[in-house]
């Protein structure tokens, strides 16, 4: 988890370009995969957009230089891919800014369940159903990058996330993650008492307290208030019905490490790694920074109780980052023949294990990690939920106004009221599409 799906005015085009000029590649449907061309070779450059992924820079680098040997080889094509990591903050705005301005990018990250149809529904992805990757997904997760039965992205990160927790600090102190507010309450008072600092709070990155948003609504919205966001999208409900998610907000915010506005992801990463607190609100697509910080560090995942209804207390399923390959793309048999060697036989179980992502082909072979087999207790349980489908707008607000609440510039009251007309003017602007 990272862990994203999901998943923030458009600033000069900003990120880290990297050029890697030889690589490898899996050849596009219909390709000769053995027919090496005669003469001099062509070139292409591809422009490959990642947003939010600079952390996994030297892993996505790596590969790319693999296919870009790979593609030389079998088809005498000289690639050379020029990357971009953007931040999470702001790269759905400068995706959407190159998009709409014709500076397309050849092959670009998006969160699978919350942008695939606003992003299908303007016509930027390109169908990859006839693609040899699209047969080798795992059913669960390809329904999730399927569109009008289209396959148009391919799933990186699939996720089952809740928030984080320390397991030698659970262990030593005899807790077992809570199922309800109360427990959880118990658990905070134990671990205060311990002189052991509950959560990390990291929300110098407004994406880190966002993640309270579809955590809450899942929760709620897969128990108590199931007709929620239909209500929403209709213009028919509020946040008010759903106030209670404060409670756990209220909890978290309370009771969490100093210094929260100048701490992000990395450095929250790299204190949670050190034992600073027990819990953090945050996903498994952390754990290469967590790793990377402590090799030696044991962390679990678990549901985050929303209120005293263990009914609430669910894990969310998700696949957030996936690639897709647009539709008014200048390179699209060498971005098609990238894209199937990210799903390579062979190839992407070191990829996908390197970044720590779970499976998301039926051949892949890697065995999951540690915190992936936590949350698939909850799941095969039926403790879970599909992330929950919230306008990117409101996401991107919540974070703000999240952030706000926790220093006393905004009620909760006043969160509600912003994110009702944050939802209310995304409708506006769907039904005008």
């Amino acid at each position: 988890m990272k862990k994203a799906f999901v998943m923030i005015v458009a600033m000069a085009l900003l990120g880290s370009t990297v050029a890697c000029s030889s690589g490898q590649s899996t050849p596009s449907a219909g390709g000769s995969s053995n027919a090496k061309s005669e003469g001099a070779a062509k070139k292409v450059e591809l422009k490959v957009f990642l947003g939010g992924l600079d952390r996994f820079r030297d892993q996505f680098e790596k590969y790319f230089a693999e296919f870009a040997k790979k593609e030389k080889k079998e088809k005498n094509i000289e690639v050379t891919i020029n990357t971009e990591y953007p931040g999470s903050d702001n790269s759905t705005q400068i995706l959407k800014t190159r998009l709409a301005t014709g500076d397309v990018p050849d092959i670009f990250s998006l969160h699978a369940v919350n942008d695939i149809p606003d992003y299908y529904k303007a016509g930027y992805l390109d169908d990859l159903t006839k693609q040899p990757l699209s047969p080798k997904l795992i059913d669960g997760i390809k329904s999730l990058v399927t569109i009008d039965n289209k396959v148009v992205a391919v799933p990186m990160e699939s996720l089952a996330w809740g928030y984080l927790y320390n397991k030698k600090i659970f262990k030593d102190l005899g807790i077992k993650p809570p199922s309800t507010l109360t427990e959880m309450k118990a658990v905070v008072q134990k671990l205060n008492d311990n002189k052991i600092k509950p959560f990390m709070l990291s929300y110098k990155e407004s994406w880190i307290p966002q993640l309270f948003l579809p955590l809450a609504i899942g929760g709620l919205g897969n128990s108590s208030h199931k007709d929620f966001v239909d209500k929403m999208n209709k213009n028919q409900g509020s946040f008010a019905e759903v106030k209670e998610m404060f409670g756990i907000i209220d909890l978290v915010n309370s009771n969490g490490t100093d210094r929260v506005f100048e701490v992000g992801n990395d450095d929250g990463a790299a204190d949670f790694a050190a034992g600073k607190a027990a819990m953090w609100v945050q996903g498994p697509w952390d754990a290469d920074s967590l790793l990377k910080a402590n090799d030696k560090f044991e962390f679990g995942v678990a549901p985050l109780p929303i209120n005293d209804d263990p009914a609430a207390t669910l894990i969310n399923v998700s696949v957030s980052t996936s690639l897709a390959m647009a539709s008014q793309g200048k390179n699209k048999e060498v971005s098609a023949d990238l894209l199937n060697f990210i799903l390579d036989d062979q190839a992407s179980n070191d990829l996908y294990q390197g970044l720590k992502f779970n499976p998301v082909s039926k051949n892949h072979t890697f065995k999951p990690y540690p915190w992936v087999e936590d949350a698939s207790v909850f799941v095969n349980k039926g403790q879970s939920y599909k992330d929950p489908q919230i306008p990117a707008a409101v996401k991107d607000e919540s974070g703000k106004a999240l952030q706000a609440y926790f220093n006393k510039k905004m009620s909760a009251d006043d969160v509600i009221k912003d994110l009702d007309k944050t939802w209310k003017d995304a409708n506006a602007i769907a039904n005008k599409k």
